[in-house]
Protein backbone atom coordinates (compact mmCIF):
# COMPACT_ATOMS: atom_id res chain seq x y z
CA UNK A 1 0.00 0.00 0.00
CA UNK A 2 1.38 3.40 -0.96
CA UNK A 3 1.95 5.95 1.78
CA UNK A 4 -0.23 9.04 2.14
CA UNK A 5 1.06 11.42 -0.53
CA UNK A 6 0.24 14.79 -2.01
CA UNK A 7 -1.41 12.88 -4.89
CA UNK A 8 -3.68 11.00 -2.48
CA UNK A 9 -4.72 14.39 -1.08
CA UNK A 10 -5.42 15.63 -4.61
CA UNK A 11 -7.53 12.54 -5.39
CA UNK A 12 -9.52 12.99 -2.16
CA UNK A 13 -10.14 16.67 -2.95
CA UNK A 14 -8.17 17.84 0.06
CA UNK A 15 -5.81 19.71 -2.27
CA UNK A 16 -7.60 21.41 -5.18
CA UNK A 17 -6.15 21.21 -8.69
CA UNK A 18 -7.28 22.11 -12.19
CA UNK A 19 -8.54 18.77 -13.49
CA UNK A 20 -7.76 18.39 -17.19
CA UNK A 21 -9.17 14.86 -17.52
CA UNK A 22 -10.94 12.43 -15.23
CA UNK A 23 -12.21 8.90 -15.54
CA UNK A 24 -13.46 6.40 -13.01
CA UNK A 25 -9.85 5.30 -12.36
CA UNK A 26 -7.69 8.35 -13.23
CA UNK A 27 -7.25 12.07 -12.97
CA UNK A 28 -4.93 14.41 -14.85
CA UNK A 29 -3.80 17.89 -13.89
CA UNK A 30 -0.98 20.35 -14.65
CA UNK A 31 2.29 19.76 -12.81
CA UNK A 32 2.77 22.37 -10.08
CA UNK A 33 6.45 22.77 -11.07
CA UNK A 34 6.40 22.34 -14.84
CA UNK A 35 9.59 21.22 -16.56
CA UNK A 36 8.26 21.82 -20.09
CA UNK A 37 5.76 24.15 -21.78
CA UNK A 38 3.17 21.36 -21.44
CA UNK A 39 3.65 19.26 -18.30
CA UNK A 40 0.64 17.27 -17.19
CA UNK A 41 0.47 14.49 -14.61
CA UNK A 42 -1.79 11.47 -15.08
CA UNK A 43 -2.36 9.48 -11.90
CA UNK A 44 -4.54 6.59 -10.80
CA UNK A 45 -7.05 7.39 -8.10
CA UNK A 46 -5.89 4.24 -6.30
CA UNK A 47 -3.11 4.75 -3.76
CA UNK A 48 -2.09 1.09 -3.89
CA UNK A 49 0.90 1.44 -6.24
CA UNK A 50 4.11 3.37 -5.74
CA UNK A 51 5.47 2.86 -9.26
CA UNK A 52 4.58 1.83 -12.79
CA UNK A 53 5.98 -1.69 -12.39
CA UNK A 54 3.61 -2.42 -9.50
CA UNK A 55 0.68 -0.96 -11.44
CA UNK A 56 1.48 -2.91 -14.61
CA UNK A 57 1.65 -6.19 -12.71
CA UNK A 58 -1.59 -5.65 -10.79
CA UNK A 59 -3.78 -3.52 -13.09
CA UNK A 60 -2.52 -3.49 -16.69
CA UNK A 61 -5.84 -2.06 -17.82
CA UNK A 62 -5.28 1.03 -15.65
CA UNK A 63 -1.82 1.49 -17.13
CA UNK A 64 -3.28 1.22 -20.64
CA UNK A 65 -5.89 3.81 -19.72
CA UNK A 66 -3.16 6.14 -18.43
CA UNK A 67 -1.48 5.96 -21.82
CA UNK A 68 -4.77 6.58 -23.65
CA UNK A 69 -5.48 9.63 -21.48
CA UNK A 70 -1.91 10.88 -22.06
CA UNK A 71 -2.49 10.70 -25.82
CA UNK A 72 -5.82 12.52 -25.52
CA UNK A 73 -4.18 15.28 -23.47
CA UNK A 74 -1.31 15.56 -25.94
CA UNK A 75 -3.83 15.81 -28.79
CA UNK A 76 -5.62 18.64 -26.94
CA UNK A 77 -2.59 20.55 -25.65
CA UNK A 78 0.36 19.70 -27.91
CA UNK A 79 -0.75 18.70 -31.39
CA UNK A 80 -0.43 15.02 -30.50
CA UNK A 81 3.33 15.03 -29.91
CA UNK A 82 4.56 14.23 -26.42
CA UNK A 83 7.02 12.45 -24.20
CA UNK A 84 5.66 10.10 -21.53
CA UNK A 85 7.84 9.54 -18.46
CA UNK A 86 7.43 7.31 -15.42
CA UNK A 87 10.07 7.74 -12.70
CA UNK A 88 10.59 4.62 -10.60
CA UNK A 89 12.79 5.07 -7.55
CA UNK A 90 14.34 7.90 -5.61
CA UNK A 91 17.67 7.48 -7.41
CA UNK A 92 16.10 8.63 -10.69
CA UNK A 93 14.13 11.50 -9.25
CA UNK A 94 10.86 10.02 -7.99
CA UNK A 95 9.83 12.06 -4.97
CA UNK A 96 6.10 11.23 -4.84
CA UNK A 97 5.64 7.51 -4.34
CA UNK A 98 2.23 7.25 -5.99
CA UNK A 99 2.54 6.02 -9.57
CA UNK A 100 2.18 8.85 -12.07
CA UNK A 101 2.96 9.63 -15.67
CA UNK A 102 4.48 12.90 -16.84
CA UNK A 103 3.09 14.08 -20.18
CA UNK A 104 5.65 16.53 -21.55
CA UNK A 105 5.47 18.55 -24.74
CA UNK A 106 6.76 21.73 -26.25
CA UNK A 107 10.42 22.71 -26.46
CA UNK A 108 11.89 19.88 -24.37
CA UNK A 109 15.49 20.73 -25.23
CA UNK A 110 15.33 23.66 -22.82
CA UNK A 111 13.68 21.60 -20.08
CA UNK A 112 14.81 18.97 -17.64
CA UNK A 113 12.69 16.62 -15.60
CA UNK A 114 14.04 16.70 -12.07
CA UNK A 115 12.09 15.11 -9.27
CA UNK A 116 8.47 14.10 -8.70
Amino acid sequence: MAKETVFAKIVSGEIPVQILAETERLIAFPDMSPQAPVHILVIPKSTAYENVTELAAAEPETLAEMIQVAQQLADEHAGGEYRLIFNTGAGVGQTVFHVHAHVLAGNLEESSLIGS
